[in-house]
């Protein structure tokens, strides 16, 4: 029954996305079966990914989360197509109360007997999910139930993505279908996490308890006796939509405040917790009346190993210097450009976006503008993005356009740098630097240290007689008295150098001082031997009288 399913929904999205294969395939090759390709231009470009987004949207939950997380693939679409998709929002009409009553009694039961109080018109609809409010033990509390027969259609849209994969791959290149392949991998593992409740409640849980001592944030609390791997139940905490700019005035919000909280908070949550939420669209972010920033849906979340952390750090600083080289290091580093890309290009690119992004203040550009020349270079070279380094780029494009909107003066790379500063990074740069000089310099006493014995050792043995230095020099005693005897100054010269050092160090300048003289001594012997005929030379061992003389005899 299953494949029978996954059939007929081939069927149905074939035909939704036929007319687009063949036009790519047209692209190649002008009469699909011979003729040279086309040129494609981005207005081009631009309608078919509007015709795409579409079809996906017709498609319904399973091609609109695929859509979302294509948005954040420079390295596989072209940017017009990455532009249309981010318009995809996470709004779905819900579903009729008699299914989602179904999941819900499936997994706690009656109704009526799990909560004091059940309101079954749907406060939001979501492609895999639903929201209603309720109360239980006498507070009010947002119930997300999973979207009736879900698991069945993604399971089939799955199988499909799967059997279509061969197809596609006649319509791209070779790198961009291996980074297909693992898209499609990507897609199945995230999609199959954000259905799983009881991994949003740990997620949720964790972000929560890292912010929890962060005024001005506010992050709902889990109910875990109400909650299951499809039905989640949290605290309800009401508020205005962060978009909702009128609203927001006639509160008396201070915009500006808000915006530099909500990328701090972002900020914190990539770069020192690891864990982030990953969906930071305006209907997933909410103000009290207060000002308090509140966060919604943890479906879609990631975490930060801890090398990137340190990289995304590296990152954000170098832009804030306009450093080229610093940021296509730390790219490669991160594994997001290739080590042979054309340096001297990307540099040129990296160089015209934050031209073009700094505006008339040296000071004033937009990371957002920088990321889309960056993503612009992504899919040209072509490259290839870690998965929770796409979501990270995504969040840092999303978030950057709400502070935009609550203030279109709002500098990203000021705040960057600043809570970076304040945070220690900065500093902790400076001492990692420090710390390294440190160690470089601990390694040079202890190599000054190891060398007077070496030496000592080396005169015993010359003392002894026993110094044998193989070398070839023509019949000239005194051109080799000269080598000995620089040789001999040399060492004795680094000899007494060092013991100066140290006696300047653990003794008084007096005794210091003697060890001064005799290395001065020294400098000046070694340099007069070199006053004399320098370099070594030999004679020629055939000359023209040479030959002459042998030709003779």
């Amino acid at each position: 029954m299953a494949v029978l399913r996954a059939y007929r929904r081939f069927v149905v999205v074939a035909y939704q996305f036929l007319p687009l294969l063949l036009a790519y395939a047209r692209d190649r090759r002008r009469y699909l079966l011979f003729g040279g390709p086309r040129q494609v231009s981005s207005e081009r470009r631009r309608k078919r990914a509007r015709s795409l987004l579409q079809s996906m949207l017709t498609l319904g939950p399973t091609f609109i989360k695929l859509g979302q997380l294509l948005s954040t693939r420079p390295d596989i679409l072209p940017p017009e197509y990455v532009e249309e998709f981010e318009q995809l929002q996470d709004s779905v009409p819900p579903a009729p109360w008699p299914e989602a009553q179904q999941v819900l009694e499936a997994e706690l039961g009656p109704v009526e007997e799990a909560f004091d109080a059940f309101d079954t018109e749907a406060i939001s609809g979501a492609s895999l999910g639903q929201v209603y409010i309720a109360e239980h033990d006498g507070r009010r509390v947002a119930v997300k139930v999973r979207r009736p027969g879900i698991e069945e259609l993604v399971a089939a849209d799955l199988k499909v993505i799967r059997f279509s994969l061969p197809l596609l791959m006649r319509f791209v290149d070779e790198t961009r279908s291996f980074s297909m392949k693992t898209l499609a991998d990507e897609f199945a593992k995230v999609i199959r996490e954000e259905m799983d409740y009881s991994r949003e409640r740990e997620m949720l849980r964790e972000i929560g308890s890292n912010l929890r001592e962060e005024r001005g944030i506010r992050v709902p609390a889990v109910v875990d006796e109400r909650s299951t791997d499809r039905v989640l139940t949290m605290e309800y905490v009401p508020g205005t939509k962060i978009s909702e700019i009128d609203d927001l005035d006639a509160l008396g919000i201070d915009r500006t405040a808000l915006a530099e909280t909500l990328q701090r908070t972002y900020l914190r949550m990539i770069v020192e917790d690891g864990v982030f939420h990953a969906d930071p669209h305006p209907g997933n972010l909410a103000v009290q009346d207060d000002g308090t920033l509140v966060f919604y849906d943890f479906g879609m979340s990631g975490r930060v190993d801890p090398f990137i952390q340190e990289k995304i750090v590296e990152f954000y600083m170098a832009i804030a210097q306009q450093d080229t080289d610093a940021i296509l290091d730390t790219l490669v580093e991160m594994g997001t450009l290739s080590p042979e890309a054309d340096r001297e290009v990307m540099s040129e690119v990296m160089e015209l976006a934050i031209a073009d992004a700094r505006g008339e203040d040296i000071e004033q550009y937009r990371v957002q503008q920088i990321v889309s020349q960056v993503e612009d270079t992504i899919y040209e070279f072509p490259l290839r993005l870690p998965p929770n380094l796409a979501l990270v780029l995504r969040v840092a494009t999303v978030v950057e356009g709400v502070c935009v909107t609550l203030d279109p003066d709002f500098d990203f790379i000021d705040v960057a740098t600043t809570y970076l500063r304040e945070e220690g990074y900065i500093e902790q740069g400076a001492r990692e630097a420090i710390e390294e000089a440190g160690q470089q310099m601990n390694r040079t006493t202890q190599s000054l240290f190891r060398v007077p014995p070496k030496l000592e050792g080396v005169l015993d043995t010359m003392d002894r007689g026993e110094l044998t230095v193989e070398i070839e020099l023509p019949d000239d005693p005194p051109l080799a008295r000269r080598l000995a005897a620089r040789l001999i100054y040399g060492i004795l010269l680094a000899f007494t150098a060092f013991s100066t050092v140290l006696l300047y160090a653990f003794a008084t300048v007096e005794v210091a001082a003697v060890g001064a003289g005799a290395t001065l001594l020294l400098v000046g012997l070694l340099w007069r031997s070199f006053r004399g005929q320098s370099g070594i030379r030999a004679k020629p061992q055939f000359t023209r009288q040479n030959l002459r003389q042998r030709r003779d005899e």
